[in-house]
């Protein structure tokens, strides 16, 4: 009897604990097992229409945006739509991760008739993109949009609610990882993809109860730095494929912004003698300090506020270039 009862306490222990554990609202909170009380974000994101949140049918896009995860929730391209743009997102991932030799006709074929093509790529992915490019000969993935957004904006701070879902031991765990991510511990049971990592004046940068320490993405440091190689990359793709411009919109690292800003300078440095697009590196580091949450403190991305100022600074990169591309030769 005494072993039942050890057993059920232990079990009701574990299940109060998972049920009353903050279900994760950040990817990095997720992966690692730490825990949103400490390092979820607290400031109300604003309210965006749904109207300038749904794209527009291929065929009627002005502006294709070919993006990652940085682009899912359509947000930065809402300013685009606020101007009154037509514009349309697909994802890296439903086309392989390349942009292939027959790019040009693969976009005729599709029925897109716009006037620029937006490349968008986390920096940690750049590489990879143009490495697949580089040896990919004929796209062969259907060019497919959906209106909606493949991740809605969050639209409030998540409140208390009871943590159902979760296993039963989930709580527990959750707590193990959080004591080691903020002491700088690794445990075999805790993901080391997030990391808890001090940062400076953190906060003044961020929300979170544990606002002196932010999550990271341990990949964006073990993939390396973007060189003017693929600098180089890009600049060949877009000479090749001059029917339709392309612009090319590289997304800093978080672990770029808040604890290395010198990662990657050679190829932001190429970067601003081009045109190929905006220099968002140093734009972020700009930003960082304005508002609190730039980024998600539980997150690998740009936090709603983030990301509509991301779309004001894409504006006005966009209207430079269509505008330089309907200049008459010679201006």
């Amino acid at each position: 009897m005494s072993i039942f009862l050890t057993g059920f306490a232990v079990y009701t222990g574990l299940l109060f604990q998972t049920l009353v554990t903050p279900i994760p609202y950040g990817d990095l909170a997720r992966i690692g097992r730490i825990s949103d009380r400490d390092f979820g974000w607290r400031i109300e994101p604003p309210h965006v229409a749904a109207e300038l949140l749904e794209a527009a049918p291929i065929e009627k896009a002005e502006i294709l945006v070919i993006g990652d995860s940085f682009s899912s929730t359509h947000l930065w391209q809402s300013r685009l739509a606020q101007k009154g743009l037509a514009v349309t997102t697909i994802f890296w991932d439903s086309i392989d991760n390349r942009l292939c030799d027959n790019f040009d006709d693969w976009l005729a074929a599709a029925g897109f008739r716009g006037k620029l093509v937006i490349a968008e790529s986390v920096e940690r992915l750049v590489a990879l993109r143009l490495d697949n490019s580089r040896k990919c000969g004929d796209m062969t993935a259907p060019l497919t949009a959906r209106a909606e957004p493949l991740s809605p904006p969050p639209d409030h701070v998540p409140g208390f609610a009871l943590n159902w879902d979760a296993q039963i031991v989930s709580g527990w765990l959750t707590a193990r990882c959080t004591r080691a991510a903020i002491a700088g511990k690794a445990r075999h049971d805790c993901d080391q993809q997030a990391q808890a990592l001090p940062v400076e004046n953190g906060c003044l940068l961020f929300s979170h109860r544990r606002c002196d320490m932010a999550l990271f993405l341990r990949a964006d440091q073990q993939l390396g730095e973007i060189t003017p190689m693929h600098l180089a990359q890009m600049q060949a793709f877009t000479q090749a494929h001059a029917r339709v411009p392309v612009m090319w919109m590289v997304v800093p690292n978080k672990w770029t912004t808040y604890l290395e800003p010198s990662h990657s300078q050679a190829f932001v440095e190429a970067l601003r003698k081009t045109d190929l697009g905006p220099d968002l590196f140093t734009f972020a580091v700009e930003e960082k300090v304005k508002m609190k949450d730039f980024y998600f403190p539980n997150d690998t991305h740009i936090s709603t506020h983030g990301q509509l100022v991301l779309g004001d600074r894409m504006v006005e990169a966009v209207g430079r270039k269509l505008s330089a591309a309907t200049a008459p030769a010679g201006d």
